[in-house]
């Protein structure tokens, strides 16, 4: 397993990449995807059985990212890990590109889902663990869900058949941010208190600090040795962490990134490892 400074300094090349390709782009989902980019260090770098050279493998861990939006941090993760060269990240939502503002399984080697119609992309994932379960495969389906897209009936629906169905190969994540690109998720729609809910719907359930790279690896861990219920990890986080121009501002859902803003935020970043 990498340790804390392994981990710590993978997520920071995330952020890195993805304020760069946001930046070259002039706007983009740059709040709710640098929110998610330690649970990403954690499970591409260390937790998940992948392999890209081979993308497609069967036998391969797969992650559906249901809170679309945050393609960015994904596609910065996935050209860090090896699946395509970083080149392409400045290619991000321009004409023709593969790589679109939301993860598209048809354009993006090493995606395994379309989403970005929200909450759709968590019941994809139950499908996908109702097939590991069926199968008796060894593998592990991941998903990482907004806490605004929590507002969502359809992810209820498909929390209900997953508990219901004892998805244990099923381990999902909740960006527990705080903020939509309405305003803060309390003050329209309180989804809280978000461990007692996924409890009630038959779900092994750990909170924890979304930016602690060794608490997510922990977390991860124990799902894993779970059996009869599948799993939620509570990630609570701070949109736009790591990027001062849009750290804990709820306008940071989709906003204007300079490069004059994108250099200072890359700076600091870097800084922190001098």
């Amino acid at each position: 397993m990498k340790t804390r400074n392994e981990l710590e300094k993978i997520a920071t090349q995330i952020r890195k990449l993805t304020i760069e390709s946001i930046a070259h782009l002039g706007i983009g989902h740059v709040g709710g995807s640098l929110s998610i980019a330690d649970a990403l260090a954690v499970l591409y770098f260390d937790q998940m059985n992948i392999d890209p050279a081979n993308s497609q493998k069967q036998d391969r861990d797969r992650f559906v990212l249901s809170k679309g939006h945050g393609g960015p941090a994904v596609y910065s993760t996935l050209a860090l890990k090896g699946y395509f060269p970083l080149e392409l990240l400045y290619t991000l939502n321009q004409p023709n590109t593969n790589l679109p503002s939301h993860t598209d399984k048809n354009k993006t080697v090493g995606v395994d889902m379309t989403t970005g119609s929200l909450g759709q992309g968590f019941s994809a994932a139950c499908g996908m663990a109702t097939a590991v379960q069926i199968d008796k495969a060894p593998y592990y389906i991941f998903t990482m869900i907004g806490d605004g897209e929590s507002q969502e009936g359809q992810i209820w629906e498909a929390a209900m058949f997953a508990g219901s169905r004892k998805l244990d190969h099923l381990i999902a994540f909740t960006d527990n941010n705080r903020m939509q690109i309405d305003g803060e998720t309390e003050n329209i729609n309180g989804i809280h208190p978000l461990d007692k809910k996924w409890e009630a719907f038959n779900w092994h359930v750990q909170s924890i600090d979304g930016h602690d790279v060794l608490a997510i690896q922990e977390a991860i861990i124990k799902a894993k040795n779970v059996q009869g219920k599948p799993s939620m990890i509570i990630l609570n986080t701070i949109k736009g962490k790591g990027a001062e121009f849009c750290e804990g501002l709820v306008n940071s859902h989709n906003m204007p990134v300079t490069k004059e803003m994108a250099d200072k935020a890359i700076e600091r970043l870097e800084s922190s490892w001098n």
